[in-house]
């Protein structure tokens, strides 16, 4: 049985990816959330049980996700140390180093941490667990299957996560920007809002596709679009005198070094 913890934003993301995957049953799901609204809402839109004490659900489960927000890790996890002893804890708050969880939990409980995006919504997740991870074999593997059923994974040094928040934790929402910012430029330039969206969405799609099934550098296939004297290299000139680039960097460098502060 897997329990959530937190169904909010990123904790129902997983949930339902996990669910649409079909890798576990309804019957194989629990939901807590403090605000028993948000938790009995997700329940009856994906036919799972949400439970009113997180001590119950905990009870009932050998596998928990912690999903809520940072600044709520600490006071979750005092108030549970003994109702996780001997379980499996996933935890994806950012910031929350696997030393700080231990120093919180029971030393029976076996803890991995995870840096997911929301993308798993539709099956297009990325997700990163940390190699500094405690759980048994058998447990990897189900984490695994759970996070691969909602898009790709890697393993990563447990150092290395807060990077991961910058890329692909916080990502979503500068490719959001950038197609927002297209579409913008197409309506400007005389597309129906709806058709200038879908055309920058796509494109974003197909590149990204095209980024992890090629096997090239970015670059590569960057200049594999821009002609001699063409209307994709004036672009490109344009976007790197906007600065876009060192934006992109600092914005990823920033994100980061949040991260490493939310704890």
């Amino acid at each position: 049985m897997l329990g959530f913890i937190g169904t909010g934003a990123m904790g129902g993301a997983i949930c339902r990816g996990i669910l649409r995957s079909k890798v576990l049953k309804q019957n194989e799901v629990c939901l807590y959330d403090i605000s028993r609204e948000k938790s009995g809402k997700l329940a009856e839109e994906l036919g799972v049980r949400a439970f009113s004490s997180c001590e119950e659900m905990v009870a009932r489960c050998d596998m928990i996700l912690l999903a809520v927000k940072p600044n709520a890790v600490s006071k979750v996890l005092s108030g549970l140390r003994e109702d996780l002893a001997g379980k499996a804890l996933i935890s994806i708050a950012a910031g929350w180093t696997a030393a700080k969880l231990t120093a919180l939990l029971d030393p029976s409980t076996r803890i991995l941490r995870v840096m997911p995006n929301t993308p798993a919504l539709v099956g297009a997740g990325m997700t990163a667990f940390s190699r500094e991870c405690t759980f048994t074999d058998e447990e990897k593997t189900r984490a695994e299957e759970y996070f691969s059923a909602v898009g790709r994974l890697v393993w990563v040094e447990e150092k290395q996560i807060d990077a991961v928040v910058g890329v692909s934790g916080s990502g979503p929402a500068y490719a959001y920007m950038f197609i927002e910012a297209m579409a913008d430029g197409g309506v400007a330039a005389g597309l129906p809002r709806a058709q200038a969206q879908e055309l920058a969405a796509q494109t974003l799609l197909g590149s990204a596709k095209m980024v992890l099934e090629s096997g090239l550098h970015p670059g590569a296939l960057k200049d594999m679009v821009c002609s001699p004297g063409g209307t994709t290299i004036a672009a490109v000139r344009s976007l790197e005198n906007d600065g876009m680039r060192g934006a992109v960097i600092n914005a990823v460098i920033e994100a980061a070094k949040k991260a490493g502060e939310l704890a």
